[in-house]
């Protein structure tokens, strides 16, 4: 009983009552006609699709910067590596990494710039990097309109300049994580291998780099700055790491993002997805100034899970389509509550 109580205490009653939610969608899922298979595999999918963009929260949160609600500048990032990709034609393999190598110098000057701006508004940094996140993919809505970009397959037809919104990567690196070493079982789950291994090997990496020395000074500027300002760390140097990693995260985070779902999208679509992140880890059990690889898989599986879940239950049940109305009530309702607990803990 004692072991039960101190479980519940550690695990949080929140995210308990979220999982037997998810665990009764499952249950549910076949007495409406909805596979269990496809359904896991779907789940698998988009946690791996979106795990990357809640690790990025980690370096911040640990640093004192708090969440990362300027996520989108590390997109906007993956997005110029993405687009200039497809532009010099890369395919598989290369095509992907070629867009991570590309996108990594720019994650870095962007985050360096971003970094010192927080390092200005110490306090203010959550509200701050909002702005600046609107404010990066609302200069960037003009910039794809006169970037030299000339592919076919990026730029508007009728006007032969200008990307497009949506832009397909079929032909170029679509799925080429999901495929690698793919495990296929019946019809219809498939374990999306290549991208679960990517996951992890950011996630291990990052792990790693946290207890180094300057992974350890990083987590000592949040806990406490003066102590460690006293012990000769420079504190403005360390929260401008964490922020470049974090932008890097979120550079790579929307290139496996675009391999999985099959499609660049640009303009204002990179405006919702902090929020998401920051939601889930919120739920994995993350507070505003410390967070772990744990709270990073167990936020992102039930964040993804009941986003997949409940249209699919809901829209069998009722016999028609509303996926799309349920995913914006629960996905909504996920981050209101996540943000009020935030607000709570910050407190």
């Amino acid at each position: 009983m004692r072991n039960l109580k101190q479980f519940i205490t550690d695990f949080g009653w929140p995210r308990i009552i979220i999982f037997i939610f998810l665990v009764a969608l499952f249950l549910a899922a076949p007495l409406v006609n909805v596979r269990l298979d496809s359904s896991l595999s779907d789940v698998i999918n988009r946690f791996g699709q979106n795990a990357v963009f809640v690790l990025a929260m980690v370096p911040m949160i640990q640093s004192g910067c708090g969440l990362n609600f300027g996520l989108s500048i590390g997109i906007i990032a993956g997005l110029l590596g993405a687009t200039i990709s497809v532009q010099l034609g890369l395919t598989g393999f290369l095509g992907f990494f070629g867009a991570l190598v590309i996108a990594t110098p720019f994650a870095v000057l962007f985050g360096w710039l971003y970094g010192k701006l927080l390092n200005k508004v110490k306090g203010e940094e959550m509200t701050i990097a909002m702005y600046v996140g609107f404010a990066g993919v609302m200069f960037m809505c003009i910039m794809w309109l006169v970037l030299p970009y000339t592919a076919p397959t990026m730029i508007w037809g009728y006007a032969g300049k200008g990307l497009r919104t949506t832009i397909t990567v079929e032909g170029f690196y679509r799925r080429v994580l999901n495929d690698f070493l793919a495990v296929r079982i019946g019809e219809n789950f498939v374990f999306p291998t290549g991208e679960i291994l990517f996951v992890a090997a950011a996630a291990f990496l990052l792990w790693v780099f946290m207890r180094t020395k300057t992974g350890t000074a990083i987590t000592a500027v949040g806990s406490n700055p003066d102590y460690a300002r006293a012990s000769g760390i420079s504190v403005d140097r360390m929260r401008t790491i964490s922020v470049i990693i974090s932008t890097i995260l979120g550079a790579a985070g929307i290139l496996v993002y675009q391999q999985s779902f099959g499609f660049i999208q640009l303009y204002t679509a990179p405006l919702s997805m902090p929020f998401a992140a920051v939601a889930a880890i919120l739920i994995g059990g993350a507070s505003v100034n410390k967070a772990s690889m744990v709270n990073v898989i167990v936020g992102a599986f039930l964040f993804q899970g009941l986003l997949t879940m409940t249209p699919s239950v809901i829209n069998s049940a009722l016999q028609t389509d509303m996926s799309e109305v349920v995913r914006i009530i629960v996905s909504n309702g996920i981050i209101i509550y996540a943000l009020t607990r935030k607000t709570k803990v910050a407190k």
